[in-house]
């Protein structure tokens, strides 16, 4: 592996090298910028910092010795006949998205079990916040301070987030203060890691430690794309794999958390898997989507006339790619509401779609080989 490395490493200078002989020199880009100028992400980071938040938790446990429930043991060691109690602090970040509501946005590992939260700001005014609403499947949470003069970060597209796009990171990592990093977009659609229950990660090579969770991932347009939320490491640290919830589906949940007070979230009655190329081989289908595996009776879907064996290759007129896509987007459209479904059918013509009202969803709908949606 190492070697095949170094090998496309090596092809790659020698094409440069026979550029350069072949072709005239480009100047550098540098050289068209005014006199004493360079580029720099500052005045991005300028505009975006003040939004960014310092989120500071405490929270009461009660020890659960054995031994300490018991009278005798607690008579002779003459220990207080009332629950033994220890304070434990934890640091995380948040992102300012309405600075005249007040509304932050973190995740929910960072608030959970929390009996206060506090947040300071980049001026380092302290605010106590009112947890307004969370969502752990998502590792959403969203807070409300009282405060003026606050600072937003605007929301971006995370739909519109490339591979090799030019990311920030920016959070509280280890609670030594806000901190700024920076790299690029080295994955989107992450699904099967595990960490959520709606998984739709952004993964960028930014540094990302403990303690940047909740905090802001923005282009060099200063927008907001993603809430950082996990690392991958074998240490705690970070080795270059961190992943952000999308904005479009943290923003997505937070309209639900502020409207509803929770996220209600719908189903449509169908299991599904990934069209894989041995699938699409069997059913004779080509393309990319959702295959029905199976539709409950009754459901949505069902009523629909949704079949076992359509593929499902839209939602809403956004192109479905994968199941775990396609459960993503049903599980964040509340309930109550309709959606249009587009999907093939195997000798049946061109796609076709169908207008499906979605129903709350009920319990645990994740399968070990598909969804129910």
């Amino acid at each position: 592996m190492a070697r095949a490395h170094v090998w496309v490493r090596q092809a790659s200078l020698g094409l440069l090298a026979a550029a350069l002989v072949t072709y005239p020199v480009a100047e550098p880009p540098h050289a068209a910028l005014p006199a004493g100028q360079q580029y720099s992400a500052a005045p991005v980071l300028r505009a975006v910092t003040p939004g960014v938040v310092n989120i500071a938790t405490r929270s009461l446990e009660t020890f659960a010795n054995p031994l300490l429930r018991d009278p005798a043991f607690r008579e002779f060691y003459g220990v207080p006949d009332r629950a033994l109690r220890r304070e434990t602090r934890s640091a995380g970040s948040g992102v300012i998205v309405d600075a005249r509501s007040g509304y932050v946005l973190t995740n929910d590992h960072v608030i959970k079990g929390a009996d206060l939260v506090e947040v300071t700001t980049k001026d380092n005014r302290r605010f106590p916040a009112e947890l307004v609403g969370r969502d752990p499947d998502t590792d959403i949470a969203v807070l409300r301070i009282k405060a003026d003069r606050l600072t937003a970060v605007p929301f971006g597209d995370s739909d519109r987030v490339e591979v090799g796009d030019f990311v920030l990171a920016i959070g509280n990592p280890f609670g030594i203060g806000q901190t700024a990093t920076s790299g690029i977009v080295s994955a989107v659609g992450r699904t099967g890691l595990g960490i959520e229950g709606y998984e739709d990660f952004i993964q960028t090579d930014a540094s990302i430690n403990p303690g940047n969770s909740g905090g802001a991932l923005v282009n060099l347009k200063g927008e907001l794309i993603g809430i950082n939320t996990a690392i991958l490491s074998r240490t705690g640290g970070n080795v270059g794999i961190g992943f952000a919830v999308p904005i479009n589906m943290a923003r997505s949940v937070m309209e639900q958390i502020i409207a509803h007070g929770k996220v209600e979230r719908g189903r449509i009655g169908i299991i599904a898997q990934d069209l894989t190329p041995d699938l699409a081989e069997v059913l004779g289908m080509s393309g990319e989507g959702a295959v029905v595996s199976a539709v409950e009776p009754g459901s949505p879907a069902a009523r629909s006339d949704l079949r076992q064996g359509d593929i499902v290759t839209a939602l809403g007129g956004v192109p479905i790619k994968s199941s775990a896509q396609l459960r993503n987007a049903i599980g964040l459209k509340r309930a109550g509401t309709e959606v249009d479904v587009t999907y093939k059918r195997k000798g049946s013509g061109p796609a076709k779609t169908v207008t499906v009202m979605i129903e709350p969803a009920h319990g645990n709908t994740v399968r070990s080989r598909g969804f129910t949606p």
